[in-house]
């Protein structure tokens, strides 16, 4: 009978690790509760993204989220913070061992920077190697955002990537915030776009982003449909690989669509008005989005008011780590400023 009572003995202890390894993340705060699954908004020392990612559960599947007073300054929900809120609400939903492989949304009305927004996660599938949600992000009883994504266990297959291209090192680089304060006094920029730049509200930036061939606000010009962006989070997020991806899905819809008009910028300045309309992403390689990434963007097309940007993101060491793409209405906004079609 010993050896029967150790063997039964055994079989338990292994079931109970099994469970402890299948905790949905809704509990996952009781691990790290600095991590963005944790309702400790006001935390100190939590970086600023993490926060706006942090979810208020209403019941199973079921989440609340507020937005950033004041940012962006149109009003409106910026897109990357629907994203990265969506995906948070979907990575709560599924089995910690499976990470989001791909994601595929829609932006379907523009949401209200002071309404809460209503996260509503359907499981679609759960497999044993692959999981799928989607997602309803829901303000004032309507959809105004809808993603599917797709959850993968990690696996050995194939594996290759094209090469990171060539860029200067990000502490060469100005900041976004650099560049704007440099716009305010320079005398060669518009008095109107100068004065618009004074007038606007100061908000913090939760993303370092540093273009490393920024537009020409002095003299706009025609440039190739091509931009590099290093970015990384302010602050030192936590060790969670999901976090992390959702931190990406936030960062990975700034400066991305304007790449498209950058063939125009001698035909129509800034006189442009863009909204996006749907979004995608694919992650490859496990990565830091507090560390280096770089965004390498080009548009390939834009046509009957829309344009298409194509982006990928390469870690500092040369590993491409996400693939994203996406497609919006663009739009200018005094075509009388039109003068001549773009050559590029």
């Amino acid at each position: 009978m010993g050896p029967v009572k150790e063997n039964h003995r055994v079989d338990v202890v292994a079931k109970s690790e099994v469970i402890c390894l299948l905790l949905p993340h809704e509990k996952a705060n009781l691990i790290s509760p600095a991590s963005t699954w944790s309702l400790a908004r006001e935390r100190d020392g939590v970086p600023g993204v993490e926060k706006v990612l942090q979810l208020e559960t209403l019941e199973v599947d079921l989440y609340r989220a507020t937005s950033y007073p004041g940012y962006p300054a149109s009003g409106h929900v910026f897109g990357g913070q629907l994203l990265g809120q969506a995906l948070a609400a979907a990575s709560k939903s599924v089995d910690p061992l499976l990470l989001v492989h791909s994601l595929h949304s829609y932006f379907l009305r523009t949401g209200d920077l002071n309404e809460p927004i209503i996260y509503q996660v359907d499981r679609v599938r759960d497999g044993h190697r692959f999981a799928t949600r989607q997602i309803k992000a829901i303000q004032k009883g309507h959809t105004i955002f809808f993603m599917m994504a797709s959850f993968q266990r990690p696996e050995e297959g194939l594996t290759h990537q094209e090469p990171m291209p060539s860029a200067p090192n990000p502490e060469e680089l100005m900041t976004g915030e650099e560049l704007q304060e440099s716009y305010k006094t320079d005398p060669r920029i518009p008095i109107a776009y100068r004065n618009k730049l004074l007038r606007r509200k100061v908000v913090p930036r939760f993303i370092d982003s540093r273009p490393c061939n920024p537009d020409d606000r002095v003299r706009p010009t025609a440039m190739e449909p091509r931009a590099k962006i290093w970015f990384r989070a302010r602050g030192q997020l936590s060790d969670d690989q999901a976090l992390q991806r959702c931190v990406a899905a936030y960062a990975s819809d700034l400066g991305f669509l304007p790449v498209a008009v950058r063939p125009h910028r001698d035909a129509v300045g800034y006189a442009t008005r863009s909204l996006s309309l749907d979004h995608a992403m694919w992650f490859h390689k496990p990565f830091r989005a507090d560390d280096w990434l770089l965004y390498v963007i080009e548009s390939p097309c834009a046509n009957n008011a829309r344009g298409l940007v194509l982006g990928k993101m390469f870690t500092r060491n040369g590993e491409l780590v996400v693939s994203t793409a996406q497609e919006g209405v663009i739009r200018v906004v005094d075509k009388s400023k039109v003068t001549e079609r773009s050559k590029l």
